[in-house]
């Protein structure tokens, strides 16, 4: 846990969580691992609240899992439950992407196109951190498009569950999505080309299913 940082005095809950959640998917705190509250808030420089608020939303996340007076620990990876994020992440992204691709402009697909570049140079780097990064930065260019906040919050809460083994995976020696996807992605989207952005963007999110199995 040596990675993670004091955090300034604004926004506590939320620069708590997010401080916490990183750490999780990142693997600084391993799947099993005891986290203690006083302990964290010590790490972070805050408080104990915004911690236990921190806890209690990621919990209700699926990376903490919590028995009352026992303890709180980070949850075991699950392919079942990584299989289950991918499929709801991945309908999400289908619905924002029929619904974007008509209101994109050049800036977008430029955005996209730029996002792309940066995740191939760092899968070809094997730095997890940057790739997964980008790939964040050109999903949310649909995201944002389709101006669907339940769709864009259901994404946020589910994507980490999904990064946790990508992570282990990319690790591990193994691959980290296709630039090659992305790119026929970027292209259908460029032309306008609906129903082949959402039929490749369903095939990026089964492969991360096929990733949990």
């Amino acid at each position: 846990m040596g990675a993670i940082r004091p955090v300034p005095r604004t926004q506590l809950r939320d620069r708590a969580y997010a401080a916490i959640r990183d750490a999780i998917v990142a693997g600084e705190i391993e799947p099993g691992a005891i986290v203690r509250d006083a302990e964290l808030a010590e790490r972070l420089a805050l408080s104990r609240a915004p911690v236990r608020e921190a806890f209690s939303r990621l919990v209700d996340e699926g990376l903490l899992e919590s028995k009352p007076q026992s303890y709180t620990r980070v949850t075991p990876l699950v392919t079942a439950d990584v299989r289950d994020a991918a499929a709801v992440v991945g309908a999400m992204h289908e619905l924002v992407t029929r619904v974007a691709v008509p209101r994109l402009g050049a800036a977008d697909i430029a955005a996209m196109r730029a996002a792309n570049e940066r995740f191939a140079a760092a899968v070809g780097a094997g730095d997890v951190d940057a790739a997964l990064r980008a790939d964040d930065e050109l999903h949310d260019v649909l995201v944002r498009a389709s101006r669907n906040s339940a769709a864009a919050a259901t994404v946020a809460r589910y994507t980490p569950l999904i990064r946790r083994l990508e992570r282990r995976r990319f690790g591990e020696g193994g691959s980290c999505r296709s630039a090659g996807l992305h790119e026929r992605l970027i292209d259908a989207c460029a032309t306008g080309d609906v129903d082949e952005a959402v039929l490749v963007t369903a095939e990026i999110w089964r492969g991360l299913e096929e990733l949990a199995d």
